[in-house]
C-alpha cells in the first residue's frame, strides 16, 4: 500500500504530518470523483436526428400532435425520449477530456532538484486559476442547458399525459376558450401545450442589424404576416425576453421581403446579395454570442412569407438543415421539413387590417357551389382554367372578374372556394376563404397547410390532388348537405386561429405561429 513516508518531500512540505499530507492529497481526489460522477458519461436517452449537437425527441411525428398511444406503437424512440425529468448528456469526448483535466490538475508533482519552489508554486497557482475559470464557465453553461431542458422535459411530459385523453373537448379550465371538436387532432394535447407555452416560452430577439432590412417588415400586402410578426416581436409585449440566457429560442429578425426590395435588381438572375446578407448576419451573431454555436442553429428561427424565403436560407447550411424556418412557401419538394419547419399562413391585407373581411351569410344564402378568380400563375392554375373556365355554372373560374362583380361578395356567396397554388405552393386564398366562411378546397402538390400539427384540415376543408382537377365537380357534389353544414360550422370555429388582431389575442394567428415554433423547440434537445 502506498505510504507518504517513502516520498522525497520538498522542503516546504516537510513540516506536514502524514495525516495532514494524506488529507491534503485525498480530499481533492474525493471532490473530483464527485464531480466526475455528476458530469461524466451517462446513458443518452435521445436518438440522433442529425450529426450535429442537437437531437430530435420525437414529439412531432408526421407533423401531427395525435394520440400518444399510436406514436408509442409506431416509434419505439418515444418510450425513452422526451419523457424523463432527469437530463442526460451524451457520452462525449468533452466529458472525458474534462474529467481528465480535473484528474491531471489534482495530481501532485515532485519538484526537480534546484528549481525555485516559489516560482513553481506561482505557476501552479496560475494554472489552477485558469482551470478554475474554465470549469466555472463550463459548469455555468451546463447549468443553463440543464435548467432549460428541465423546463422542456416537464412540458413534454405534461403534454403527452394530456394526449392520452382522446376526448373531443379539453378538460383544462380556460377563461377565454376551451378547444373542442374534430377541427383538432387532439384537443386536450393542444390545450395543454398552449398553456405550457404561455407559462414557459421565452424568445430572445437578436438586437444586431439595422432597419429597414432588420427589425422591420411589411404590415400590409400579400406579405403582411411576415411584417406583423416582426412588429409584434419588436414590441416585446409577449414571449420576448431581454436575457438570452433564459431564452428557449432565438429569433433572427431579418425580412426577406425588404431584402428583395432593397438588394435585388429587378429582372436580374443573380440573387446572391440576399443570400450573402443572411450569411453575414449569421456570422455576426455567432461571433458575438455563443448560442448559435451551441446548437448549430437548432434553437433559432427565421420567418419569411416571400417565395424566396427557402432559397435564401440555403446560403447557410445549418440554417437550412437545422433551424426552425417559418415559411409561407411550405413546399416539401423544396426541402420544407414539417418536423422542424413551420408553415406560415399567407394573408393579403390590402389595407393593413381585416375590417370587413371576416364573416359571411348563412349556408342557405350561398348560391354558388364553387368559385375562383386569379391570374395564370403556374401550371396548376393553367390546368384549372383550361378545364373549367366558362364551362360550368357550378364551377365558376375566372382569370379576371366580370365588371360589376365583387371578389369579396363572390367569396361570401360560395359554398366552396377553390385555392390552387400559384407559382409557389402557398396561396392567400386559403385564409380568404376561412375569413369568408367558405369551405376551402386545397389544390396543390407538396404543400403543408398551416398548423397541421394541431388542426385536422380534413374536418373543415377539401383536398383535391392536381391530377383530380377534372373531377372537382364530382368530388364536391358527393359531399352531402349535412356534411357541408358541419364543415361550414367548423370553418367558423377555426377562424379564430387565423385572425390578425392588434394587439394579439389568445389563440389568434400570432399565438398559433408562436405555438408552432414552441412545438418544434419541444422536439429538439440541445446538448454540448
Amino acid at each position: 500500500m502506498w505510504s507518504p513516508k517513502k516520498l522525497q518531500l520538498p522542503s516546504f512540505l516537510s513540516s506536514f504530518t502524514s495525516t495532514n499530507l494524506a488529507f491534503l492529497i485525498f480530499i481533492p481526489l474525493v471532490l473530483v470523483s464527485v464531480l466526475a460522477c455528476a458530469l461524466g458519461p451517462q446513458t443518452s436517452y435521445v436518438v440522433s436526428f442529425s450529426s450535429w449537437t442537437w437531437r430530435s425527441v420525437g414529439l412531432l411525428s408526421s407533423y401531427s400532435l395525435r394520440s400518444l398511444t399510436s406514436y408509442e406503437e409506431k416509434d419505439q424512440h418515444l418510450q425513452v425520449v422526451g419523457l424523463v425529468e432527469a437530463l442526460s448528456f451524451s457520452n462525449s469526448t468533452f466529458n472525458n477530456s474534462f474529467h481528465q483535466k480535473l484528474i491531471a490538475k489534482d495530481s501532485f508533482s515532485i519538484l526537480p532538484p534546484g528549481e525555485g519552489v516559489e516560482d513553481i508554486w506561482k505557476d501552479e497557482m496560475n494554472e489552477e486559476e485558469e482551470v478554475s475559470d474554465e470549469m466555472t464557465g463550463t459548469l455555468e453553461k451546463y447549468d443553463r442547458l440543464e435548467r432549460l431542458e428541465a423546463i422542456l422535459a416537464k412540458a413534454r411530459s405534461s403534454i403527452r399525459e394530456a394526449a392520452r385523453n382522446g376526448s373531443m373537448i379539453s378538460n383544462h379550465q380556460d377563461p377565454d376558450y376551451v378547444p373542442q371538436g374534430p377541427i383538432y387532432r387532439n384537443t386536450n394535447a393542444f390545450h395543454r401545450s398552449y398553456l405550457e407555452m404561455e407559462k414557459n416560452f421565452k424568445i430572445y430577439v437578436y438586437e444586431e442589424g439595422e432597419p429597414p432590412i432588420f427589425h422591420n417588415g411589411p404590415c400590409r400586402s400579400i406579405y403582411s404576416t411576415e411584417g406583423r410578426f416582426i412588429y409584434e416581436m419588436e414590441k416585446g409585449n409577449m414571449y420576448r425576453t431581454k436575457d438570452p440566457e433564459e431564452a428557449l429560442v432565438y429569433f433572427l429578425p431579418f425580412s426577406v421581403v425588404v431584402m428583395v426590395r432593397y438588394l435585388y435588381v429587378s429582372g436580374a438572375v443573380d440573387r446572391h446579395a440576399i443570400g450573402r446578407t443572411v450569411a453575414d448576419y449569421i456570422h455576426v451573431i455567432s461571433s458575438r454570442h455563443s448560442f448559435w454555436n451551441t446548437s448549430l442553429g437548432a434553437d433559432h428561427f427565421m420567418l419569411s412569407c416571400h417565395d424566396w424565403g427557402p432559397y435564401t436560407t440555403s446560403y447557410v447550411p445549418h440554417l437550412f438543415n437545422n433551424s426552425i424556418r417559418v415559411l409561407c412557401n411550405a413546399n416539401t419538394s423544396e426541402g420544407f421539413n414539417p418536423q422542424k419547419d413551420v408553415s406560415l399562413p399567407e394573408i393579403n391585407l390590402k389595407m393593413g387590417d381585416i375590417t370587413g373581411l371576416v364573416g359571411g351569410p348563412s349556408p342557405s344564402r350561398r348560391s354558388i357551389l364553387s368559385f375562383f378568380a386569379g391570374g395564370l400563375h403556374g401550371a396548376i392554375r393553367n390546368k384549372l382554367m383550361q378545364q373549367w373556365k366558362g364551362k360550368d355554372q357550378d364551377i365558376l373560374v375566372y382569370e379576371k372578374l366580370p365588371p360589376g362583380k365583387s371578389y369579396e361578395s363572390m367569396l361570401k356567396n360560395s359554398k366552396f372556394c377553390l385555392c390552387p397554388s400559384g407559382y409557389e405552393v402557398a396561396s392567400p386564398r386559403i385564409v380568404e376563404a376561412i375569413y369568408a366562411e367558405c369551405v376551402p378546397v386545397l389544390i396543390s402538390d407538396g404543400y403543408v397547410p398551416p398548423f397541421s400539427d394541431v388542426l385536422n384540415w380534413n374536418a373543415f376543408s377539401v383536398n383535391v390532388a392536381v391530377k383530380d382537377i377534372p373531377n372537382i365537380k364530382k368530388i364536391l357534389m358527393r359531399i352531402s348537405q349535412s356534411q357541408y353544414l358541419r364543415m361550414h360550422r367548423r370553418v367558423k370555429q377555426v377562424q379564430r386561429h387565423f385572425v390578425i388582431n392588434g394587439p394579439p389575442k389568445r389563440f389568434d394567428l400570432f399565438h398559433m405561429i408562436v405555438h408552432s415554433i414552441w412545438l418544434r423547440r419541444l422536439n429538439v434537445r440541445v446538448q454540448d
